[in-house]
């Protein structure tokens, strides 16, 4: 079928690729030319693991095209996914004004159009934002929900780092309605996905992404809150939490004790989660400690390592990883940033490295730090090495590439690290574990 989707951020292009490489003929719609130009070039504007190839691939056999005009994007297809942003406001309230300019500028091209169109939302928004908020803009064509157009709600699933693979493969397709129209057209679109899917309104569609999320994120704060009491007791809060995975009921998954979350999904899905519970009366008293126990981390690990050394002042740090995780440039809500910020605080000198989103983070800190393009180079001479993230350079590393190091302490924040390889070697301070 003919497809168009607006906005070519992760979440958008992603899914514009993954359509087209199913057979979809595919119209991406972006403002920015820049981006525009590049996505018909063949050159993703985002860095994702897989997204050059078959992007490149779909564009040279016509199946994908960008445009800056959404006009022409919703008269030649027969449904509209909108994958603009939705940001976090100042109070955690989610921030629609993207997906209301968006719908705005389809006013006219579905007035015009002769036949049904369907338009779902895949931005992640709070529930009752598609019929209450959507709905209403689109109404102001004149043309009738149900008889000139559909309306649906397809939560996105994606993980940073491996979206592509999560597209093409995802663990489940839910699909929300407003009427059997809506969800038989969008069906259609997912006919090439051998998934489960759930059909269910659109309401319960916009629950079902911020309930994953929120569950998720409290799975992490869980095993850092865990993490803070097995280093106390001097034990490892790997072993434990790989026993806990054993059961069926908790499984292993997201039990890693870390710096925390970060990225455009979480931060920011369960401070919209809270803040709309809070605008309809009610508390959150488990998402408030999960969103707490997420800001405290990245500084008690920064806190701890200043305890156990006696002072950070003028010693060299090769921070490894400024992304919020690896496999991607993204470096919104990454605990990078409190992390470096503390550190700075406590007068110690920051070599940052990352293989993607140094240019990125640039843009995000405000304090002077030093920048290496390379990892041999961020560890030379260093006093300290942090590592925050887990690109597969950091896994790969073994203990003799850290020799061209002045000191000997490495913080593995991500456990990355086989333990027992450095510990008669090195000072080895692993988040979770006693040192």
């Amino acid at each position: 079928m003919n497809i168009s989707i607006i906005g070519t951020g992760y979440v958008g292009l992603v899914s514009g690729v993954g359509f087209a490489s199913k057979g979809h003929d595919v119209i991406c719609v972006d403002i920015v030319e820049e981006k525009v130009e590049k996505i018909n070039r063949g050159k993703p504007p985002i860095y994702e693991k897989g997204l050059e190839d078959l992007l490149k691939e779909v564009v040279d056999q016509g199946k994908l095209i960008a445009t800056t005009d959404i006009e022409k994007a919703i008269e030649n297809t027969e449904l509209t996914f909108i994958c603009v942003g939705t940001p976090s406001s100042s109070d955690g309230s989610i921030d629609l004004s993207g997906i209301e300019k968006a719908v705005e500028d389809m006013v006219i091209p579905l007035k015009e159009k002769n036949g049904y169109h369907v338009f779902c939302v895949k931005s992640t928004v709070v529930p009752g934002t598609t019929e209450e908020k959507v709905l209403p803009l689109l109404k102001r064509s004149g043309k009738k929900v149900g008889e000139d157009f559909g309306l649906g709600m397809n939560p996105e699933f994606l993980r940073e780092g491996i979206a592509l693979e999560d597209f093409l493969k995802p663990d489940r397709i839910v699909l929300g309605g407003i009427d059997e129209r809506s969800l038989d057209v969008l069906s259609i679109a997912y006919e090439g996905f051998d998934s489960p899917k759930q059909k269910t309104d659109i309401k319960s569609a916009e629950m079902i992404k911020y309930t994953s999320n929120a569950l998720l994120a409290t799975k992490i704060s869980f095993a850092n809150e865990i993490s803070r009491v097995c280093e106390k007791i001097g034990i490892d809060v790997y072993d434990v939490m790989e026993g806990v995975g054993l059961d069926h009921r908790i499984n292993r998954d997201f039990l890693n004790a870390g710096a925390g979350f970060g990225g455009s999904c979480f931060p920011k899905d369960v401070s919209a989660l809270v803040r709309f519970a809070k605008e309809n009366h009610l508390e959150t008293k488990i998402l408030d400690s999960v969103l707490t126990v997420n800001d405290e981390q990245p500084v008690h690990i920064v806190d701890r390592l200043n305890q156990i050394i006696g002072g950070l002042k003028g010693k060299r740090i090769a921070f490894l990883g400024l992304a919020f995780k690896g496999g991607t440039d993204d470096v919104r809500e990454t605990r990078a940033l409190p992390m470096v910020e503390k550190l700075l605080e406590l007068e110690a000198d920051v070599v940052g490295y990352d293989p993607e989103a140094s240019e990125n983070f640039k843009e995000l800190i405000l304090k002077d730090i030093d920048y290496s393009e390379n990892l041999h180079d961020a560890l030379k001479d260093a006093d300290i090495c942090i590592i925050q993230n887990d690109w597969e350079e950091f896994k790969r590393l073994e203990p003799e590439d850290f020799d061209t190091m002045k000191g000997d302490i490495i913080v593995d924040t991500r456990r990355i690290l086989k333990k027992e390889e450095y510990v008669d070697k090195f000072t080895y301070i692993g988040v979770g574990c006693d040192n």
